[in-house]
Parts: C-alpha cells; sequence; structure tokens
C-alpha cells in the first residue's frame, strides 16, 4: 500500500515527554515530506495553542484543530473547513453545566478560553491539573463564561470539561452522552470534550482526502488517546504509540515505540519511506 498522507496527532504522540518534536521524528517527516508525502497534524488542541516549532515546520501544511472541527492551511493563511456544535446543543450544554461548576475551557475561532477566576488562581497558585504555563500561555481568561459562550453558540468548536476528581468522570461522560448532537470523547485523563455531532478528526481527514485527491485508505494516522480512535479505524494503516490508552493499542494495526523514543519515526520509516 502506498501511503500518501501522515495524520498525526500531537501531544503524546509526535511530541516527546517535553512537548517538543524530536530530531528522530522532525527527519522522518522531512524525508516522508520530500518523497511528496503529504504531513498533516490532527489534535484537539486549538489553533492558538499549535507550538511555534510545528507551525515553522515546512512539511506541515494543514492542520485538523479542536479535534477536527477546523482545518486551517497554513500556507494559503486561511480556514477552509469548520464543523463546530450546533447552538441548540451549546445551549442544552449551558443549561447542564452551569450548575455543576466544573473547570471549563471553549474554542472560538481558534483561541481558547478558559474560565476568569480558575485562571487566575492557577498564576497566583501556580497549580493546575495541566502545565501552568501552557494554561497561562495558550488560554484566555473570561469571566461570565456560560453567558460568553452563549453569545458564540454558533462558533463553538469544543466545550472542554476538566475534573480534578478523576473519579467523577465516568458518571459525568454518561450524563454528556445525553445532550442532543454532540460527540464526546477525552484527549487527557483529566477532561472530557465536546463536539459537535458530526465532529472527529476522522471525519475532518476525509475532508482532506476529498480536497487532495487521497483516498482514507492511503493514509496513516498515529495516535495515542481515546480522542484519536475514529482517525485510526478510518486510516488504511492505524498506528498506537507504546505509551497508547489500551483501547487505542486494540484497534491498531501497529504499536510504535513511545513517544518518547521517537514512536513516529519508527511507523513512518516501517510503512512509508
Amino acid at each position: 500500500m502506498s501511503i500518501k498522507l501522515i495524520a498525526l496527532d500531537l501531544d503524546g504522540t509526535t511530541l516527546n515527554d517535553e512537548g517538543k518534536l524530536s530530531e528522530g521524528n522532525r527527519k522522518s517527516l522531512q524525508e516522508a515530506a520530500d518523497r511528496g508525502v503529504n504531513i498533516v497534524i490532527a489534535t484537539g488542541r486549538p489553533f492558538c495553542a499549535l507550538p511555534e516549532e510545528i507551525l515553522a515546520f515546512d512539511p506541515v501544511r494543514y492542520v485538523l484543530t479542536s479535534n477536527g472541527a477546523r482545518i486551517t492551511d497554513l500556507h494559503e493563511h486561511k480556514v477552509f473547513y469548520e464543523n463546530c456544535i450546533a447552538p441548540h446543543a451549546v445551549e442544552a450544554a449551558v443549561d447542564m453545566l452551569e450548575p455543576l461548576h466544573y473547570i471549563l475551557e471553549t474554542f472560538v475561532d481558534g483561541v481558547a478560553y478558559i474560565e476568569g477566576w480558575y485562571y487566575r488562581q492557577v498564576d497566583e497558585s501556580r497549580k493546575s491539573f495541566k502545565s501552568v504555563e501552557y494554561i497561562l500561555n495558550t488560554r484566555k481568561p473570561m469571566d461570565n463564561f456560560y453567558s460568553f459562550m452563549l453569545a458564540n453558540k454558533d462558533k463553538l468548536e469544543n466545550i472542554n470539561v476538566n475534573f480534578t476528581d478523576l473519579s467523577e468522570k465516568p458518571a459525568m461522560k454518561a450524563k454528556l452522552e445525553t445532550l442532543p448532537d454532540v460527540t464526546i470523547t477525552s484527549s487527557f485523563d483529566h477532561n472530557l470534550e465536546i463536539g459537535g455531532s458530526t465532529t472527529s478528526k476522522a471525519e475532518a481527514l476525509r475532508q482532506m482526502g476529498r480536497l487532495l485527491g487521497i483516498g482514507t485508505d492511503e493514509m496513516m494516522a498515529v495516535g495515542d488517546s481515546p480522542n484519536d480512535m475514529a482517525m485510526l479505524s478510518a486510516a488504511g494503516v492505524p498506528v498506537a504509540v507504546g505509551n497508547a490508552k489500551p483501547e487505542v493499542k486494540e484497534i491498531a494495526a501497529y504499536v510504535a515505540p513511545s513517544n518518547h523514543e521517537d514512536g513516529v519515526a519508527d511507523a513512518v520509516y516501517k510503512f512509508v519511506l
């Protein structure tokens, strides 16, 4: 099988444990691109949180962000595909979440917003469920958060529900799954992510395929988390890195070394080069 497109999750997959693109991964992807293979980033991050080294890495032209809610052409500097949460689903989510007081984030037009009280708490305490610097550098604080979501209900790419007590996550997942016309996934242990009814990395990849004239059977996808599973299931060559969740490994055709052992490079050399 000739692979014409490589779809890559970022955190825990293409980036190492320090959040960097290793020299081994960089070299393999450059070699693949030199042979005409499309290198596509497919991440749960919003556009504003993409690492500068990824944005500056010339082989990457297309980025699928917010779990596939948006596709941006970095060379043309334009968004050519969006798949946001339906306004009525946003309203239902607000009705459900407002009394519960979880830590919320939402992505609008590629920008990540977090509740203002929590942003200030992280800034003062230097403690968080996630990297403190990541939150302070990639999130914008927003007070009156639920009003903000409703005011932008036709533009929400994603709503993240974050947990400080992970024991609450399973019951909350079941509750969120009763919302109309949404998908529920997760990219980190501490969160659940609400997307549109057809939003997924897989659907965004199908859109990419139509644009480039590439079938999903000509794609290799590499990931580690539940939000990568639809993408792996759609790809001709589904690869999980060694640190992936068990359920992700179960649907993979190949389990590469971990993200800190150049697992992406291993898969690229094995299946593409």
